[in-house]
């Protein structure tokens, strides 16, 4: 089955694995990021996969530019399959230093863009439609050193939960893949791995559909 895929948050490792993985079963894929030479080198990747590929750059904490771009993607397919939501901020300081503005900054691309996101993605999902997000073991495990990180995957986990409950009447689920592990380059943790987990969770019984699934590896 071939899929229309929209990536928010797109870049070399793991959005850039899921990327490549949908390609592969053809469709389309779609790629919003921050940065032009990035995301060229991954249109050229899914091309190269055998997928038409389309990809803008965005701020995703830009409610106006992030919503226009997606409606622009997904007017040019059609329709939309697949929503994956992949970005977070990592900023290094723990809640004495870390300022509510920044906390608040954090949170913003981490969770709040994933509304922009699929506000202006649903009226082009239909049933069978599905979002999916990285998440992080951050979410209930998280390091001090890096306090918004783990308010953001708690966050972000506790939102998808929403998003599945509003949408599943209309025969659209969401599901977040909890990666409970450090990303690395090789091994059960590295992104084509962590990928695979993604594109899998799509997959699930909808009889027993889970809004959260642990990746361990």
């Amino acid at each position: 089955m071939t899929r229309n895929v929209l990536i928010a948050g797109a870049g070399p490792g793991v959005s850039g694995s899921l990327a490549r993985l949908y390609a592969a079963e053809g469709g389309s894929v779609g790629l919003l990021g921050t940065e032009e030479d990035v995301l060229a080198r991954l249109r050229a990747e899914v091309e190269a996969a055998g997928a038409l590929a389309g990809s803008t750059v965005v701020d995703l904490t830009d409610d106006t530019a992030t919503r226009s771009a997606v409606t622009r993607m997904a007017e040019h397919v059609g329709h939309l399959d697949v929503v994956h939501f992949n970005p977070s901020a990592y900023r290094e300081k723990d809640p004495l230093s870390l300022t509510p503005d920044e906390l608040l900054a954090d949170v913003h691309l981490g969770v709040g863009a994933l509304l922009s996101v699929l506000q202006a993605a649903r009226p082009f999902m239909g049933p069978g439609g599905r979002v999916t997000v990285t998440g992080s073991m951050a979410a209930d495990s998280p390091w001090a050193g890096a306090a918004s990180l783990g308010v953001q995957k708690a966050g972000l986990q506790n939102l998808v939960r929403s998003i599945d409950v509003t949408l599943k009447d209309d025969g659209i689920r969401a599901v977040s893949v909890t990666v409970r592990g450090l990303l690395k380059k090789e091994g059960p943790f590295a992104p084509d791995n962590v990928a695979r987990a993604l594109r899998a969770a799509i997959d699930q019984d909808e009889a027993d559909w889970s809004s959260e699934i642990p990746y361990t590896g």
